[in-house]
């Protein structure tokens, strides 16, 4: 009776982390859909031009950012979900990459959190805000070094585990190689008003999707349908 209780517990809860994972991509991608049309600036952008959209828009930012304190919930969520369906198995391997994975999430969580902070900021800022939008703009291409933490330990773990398809990894790895590359060239991204802040939006992009997939393949191995 024991046994069917915890095996009961543990699909219910990969259930919950599953939702969670496609909640938190979902609540991230919905967020910059609202400021996206109504011209959020790109990494690189003049600072000027930057601090003038926060401060015009002040009120549609603050929409836009209400519910991204629950899609960082819900990351920590997934995470621990993935650390419960995986970490049994890595323990016998003597593997640690869903760990890996683990602390990359909570890392971009927290430099997020600063990323939002400064954004709420620029809207008060009169006009004056240069050095916080260059600040924004350099947490936002170094985030993409814990992106890649997250993609790249959180993917071989499922790979190992049979919870990542290869195709699903293709992804994940392109993503956390994009995020890398922006990451490191995120001086450059500030200095210059042009398509190299592209690089680190591709891999976000590609992060959304690699997130939504690993959600379903998570709830897909609870029982739900």
């Amino acid at each position: 009776m024991s046994n069917k209780s915890n095996l009961s517990s543990d699909a219910a809860f990969r259930r919950v982390a599953g939702i969670a994972g496609i909640g938190f991509a979902l609540v991230i991608l919905g967020s910059n859909l609202i400021l996206a049309p109504a011209g959020l600036p790109k990494p690189g952008s003049d600072p000027q031009t930057a601090v003038a959209f926060f401060v015009d828009h002040r009120d549609l930012v603050a929409l836009a950012m209400a519910p991204v304190p629950l899609g960082w919930f819900c990351a920590v969520l997934f995470g621990a979900g993935v650390l419960a369906a995986l970490r049994p198995a890595e323990r016998v391997a003597g593997t640690g990459w869903s760990l890996v994975g683990f602390a990359g999430l909570l890392l971009q969580n927290a430099t997020f959190a600063v990323i939002i902070g400064i954004r709420y900021a620029l809207g008060t800022s009169n006009g004056e805000g240069a050095a916080l939008w260059a600040l924004q703009d350099a947490l936002l291409a170094l985030n993409g070094t814990f992106l890649a933490t997250a993609l790249v330990g959180l993917t071989i773990a499922g790979r190992l585990g049979g919870l990542v398809r290869p195709w699903h990894a293709a992804i994940g790895f392109l993503a956390a190689a994009l995020q890398f590359t922006a990451a490191t060239i995120a001086s450059m991204i500030i200095d210059h008003d042009g398509p190299l802040g592209l690089i680190g939006l591709s891999g976000w992009l590609l992060w959304a999707v690699w997130f939504v997939a690993y959600g379903v393949a998570l709830f897909r191995t609870s029982g739900g349908r």
